[in-house]
């Protein structure tokens, strides 16, 4: 299984950046898909997830109102819209797919997510 992160870049405060994440080697229709990222520094902070059907979403705080999750099971992605970015929005973000045993449900613990992609970096300056 392999989830391949993209969009990432360098943007100016207030800008938009749109992250995507592909998944290949598996098919996670029914499962629960996240976003998280990590500053330099910092824990790994959640940041969305969505249930099977995109039906219910969830946000951090510190996104809500600017950010917005988004999944197409027909390609196995699921997207992030980042909106009126702000410089402590930098960080590395990463897709996640939720574990085996709790798969359908949404939780901000990054110990229930099993899948991981690699990251990308999104550099928002002042």
């Amino acid at each position: 299984v392999q989830l391949q992160a993209s969009g990432g870049g360098l943007v100016q405060a207030g800008g938009s950046l749109r992250l995507s994440c592909v998944v290949s080697g598996r098919t996670f229709s029914n499962y629960v898909m996240g976003w998280f990222r990590q500053a330099p520094g910092k824990e790994r902070e959640f940041v969305a997830a969505i249930n099977w059907s995109g039906g219910i979403t969830k946000y951090g705080d510190s996104v809500k109102g600017r950010f917005t999750i988004s999944r197409d099971n027909a390609k196995n992605a699921v997207y992030l819209q980042m909106n009126s970015l702000k410089p402590e929005d930098t960080a590395v973000y990463y897709c996640a797919v939720k574990g085996e045993r709790s798969y359908y449900y949404i939780t901000q613990d990054v110990g229930e997510y099993d899948y991981w992609g690699q990251g990308t970096l999104v550099t928002v300056s002042s």
